[in-house]
């Protein structure tokens, strides 16, 4: 038993290997995407308006919208403003 005791007190929380794993800046620019993925994915939600709707009204191919959607690829910015612009949105930049 105090081997499996041993085990348990080894065991980290995916926080801590996070921060071990990557850098400040690299988990800031992560939690970044993020952010701007959940905000694009709610805006066109909110509105309405399928992927492929969108498609129409940025000029942005749907798959690549998907893709962003779900954090599977880094867009480029003009690609970001392209889908923002067309839900009505600005990227704003702010300090932390």
């Amino acid at each position: 038993m105090p081997e499996k005791n041993k085990y348990i007190e080894s065991l980290r929380t995916w926080e801590e290997v996070r921060k071990e794993l990557f850098t400040p800046e690299e988990l800031a620019a992560s939690e970044l995407q993020v952010a701007l993925m959940i905000q694009i994915a709610r805006a066109r939600k909110e509105k309405g308006i399928t992927q492929k709707k969108l498609e129409e009204m940025s000029g942005v191919r749907q798959p690549v919208i998907a893709r962003m959607e779900t954090g599977a690829t880094s867009p480029r910015l003009d690609t970001v403003m392209k889908v923002l612009a067309a839900l009505g949105k600005k990227l704003v930049i702010a300090d932390l």
